[in-house]
């Protein structure tokens, strides 16, 4: 159990309270948590095959773990999460990722929502469970979560998980849906720069860019405060060539109509991306609004980094870990394995010795109890 600690993970689920009445208390909370984290580390999609990983591997959690009443069964797993306290759950997991991750200055955060699709229950009239994440693009960490309410939506989520993330020196890039102005805010409050896609839900702002843009490259630039970067990347059989604009000039600043509504707002960014495969080429404009100074290379660098949370992270938890097949639904079951999914991903990402994608490192670690235990003490 010491050596477990020391990965700091074990001392952060401590904190988690338990929901169990004391006479209903067949198994400590941290050992339930534990072997869930393995098991899920290990490939296991559900409650069933949680205690069904613990059973077989019994002997080896003895060495670590108090089993006075042995391995919980699964409907003890789903019961404690579907009690369980998401929002202390949460609360632990960023405390922990907060003391394994070293954001560097300039650090790219993209914040994003993700649909758990079978999660819906048509019987009940229970739609599909939201989340919207924060992913670390360079770390590639996940450093927190937060479920959609059921009667809002992703532009109210979003800045409350922003308010319990350390957003300081960080660049925070968000697709057009949290294009909002109290988004803005809640962002360079925290300490952190935005990098904002703008598309038809802000149609006035969309329409400025592109005439802003367009006058811009009349004059060829002449005379206009701005930064150009180019960047080639070729393989796979495609070629893509992206050309990024920044502009930073205060005339140009002041025909934003609602300039002053966006705190901080300091860059208008144009990206133009050309594809060229073996079936013809594709041509895609994007615009951006930021508070970041006037440098191309680090707006594209930015607007870059953010599909890595789609690439990462998203793609990741469907294919290695099944999400989008799970029909977890009631009470706090759906989120709290979310989090589990999360937790396990964390882990896997940082381990960097196995040479392989994370579905085969999934399949190693329950295979061999001294990956698995690597992964816990990293």
């Amino acid at each position: 159990m010491a050596k477990v600690a020391a990965s700091g993970l074990s001392a952060h689920l401590a904190q988690v309270p338990d929901p169990r009445i004391d006479r209903t208390k067949r198994h400590a909370l941290l050992t339930i948590l534990a072997i869930a984290v393995c098991a899920v580390l290990a490939g296991a999609d559900d409650w069933v095959a949680i205690a069904e990983f613990g059973r077989i591997k019994r002997a080896w959690f003895k060495r670590w773990l108090p089993l006075l009443n042995g391995i919980p069964s699964h409907d003890t797993f789903r019961r404690v999460f579907l009690l369980l306290d998401s929002d202390a759950f949460a609360e632990a997991f960023r405390a922990w990722v907060q003391s394994i991750a070293q954001l560097a200055a300039q650090q790219g955060i993209a914040i994003d929502g993700k649909t758990l699709r079978r999660s819906h229950d048509a019987a009940e009239g229970q739609s599909a469970i939201s989340m919207v994440s924060a992913w670390a693009t360079a770390n590639r960490l996940v450093l927190g979560q937060l479920k959609v309410d059921d009667k809002s939506n992703e532009i109210k989520a979003i800045p409350e998980l922003l308010r319990v993330l350390e957003l300081s020196g960080c660049i925070v890039t968000i697709d057009a849906i949290g294009c909002q102005t109290d988004i803005a805010e809640t962002i360079v409050a925290r300490g952190g720069d935005y990098l904002l896609a703008v598309k038809g839900n802000q149609a006035g702002l969309h329409q400025e860019l592109q005439d802003l843009f367009a006058d811009a490259a009349s004059l060829r630039f002449k005379g206009v405060l701005h930064d150009h970067c180019k960047q080639t990347d070729k393989g796979h059989g495609r070629l893509e060539i992206r050309h990024c604009w920044t502009i930073a000039d205060p005339d140009y600043l002041r025909c934003i109509q609602r300039l002053a509504a966006w705190p901080g707002l300091q860059t208008l960014v144009k990206l133009d991306c050309e594809r060229r495969t073996e079936r013809g080429t594709t041509y895609e404009t994007r615009y951006f609004i930021s508070s970041l100074p006037n440098d191309a290379h680090l707006a594209l660098r930015s607007a870059r980094g953010h599909w890595g949370i789609e690439n990462q992270l998203h793609w990741v938890l469907d294919m290695a870990f099944r999400e989008d097949e799970s029909r977890l639904r009631k009470g706090n079951g759906a989120e709290n394995f979310a989090m589990l999914r999360h937790i396990a991903l964390n882990l896997l990402q940082r381990e960097t010795t196995a040479k392989m994608g994370v579905k085969n490192k999934r399949l190693r670690a329950g295979w061999d109890p001294d990956y698995l235990f690597t992964l816990l003490t990293q």
